[in-house]
C-alpha cells in the first residue's frame, strides 16, 4: 500500500504544544510517522499514513485543542 504524506499548517507552534498534542497522535495506530516544524511560520504538521484520510487528521488535532488546515500542493 502507498504511503501518504499529508501537511497542514497548525497553530502548534512550541515544544510545550507538541508535548500536549504528542499523546493524541501517538495513539493513532494508522500514524507511522508526523512532525511539527515549529521554526516554520506556518507550523507545518506533517503526517506519514497508509490508511488515514486528512479529514480524520483535522478531527484528532482539534479534539486536542489545536487549529490545522489543510495545505494544498
Amino acid at each position: 500500500m502507498e504511503k501518504n504524506i499529508f501537511k497542514f499548517k497548525t497553530n502548534i507552534n512550541c515544544m510545550g504544544c507538541v508535548a500536549k498534542v504528542t499523546p493524541t497522535l501517538n495513539e493513532i495506530s494508522e500514524i507511522e510517522n508526523w512532525e511539527v516544524d515549529v521554526r516554520n511560520k506556518d507550523k507545518v504538521l506533517t503526517i506519514e499514513t497508509q490508511s488515514l484520510n486528512q479529514n480524520e487528521i483535522v478531527a484528532a488535532v482539534e479534539k486536542a485543542g489545536f487549529k490545522i488546515e489543510k495545505i494544498t500542493n
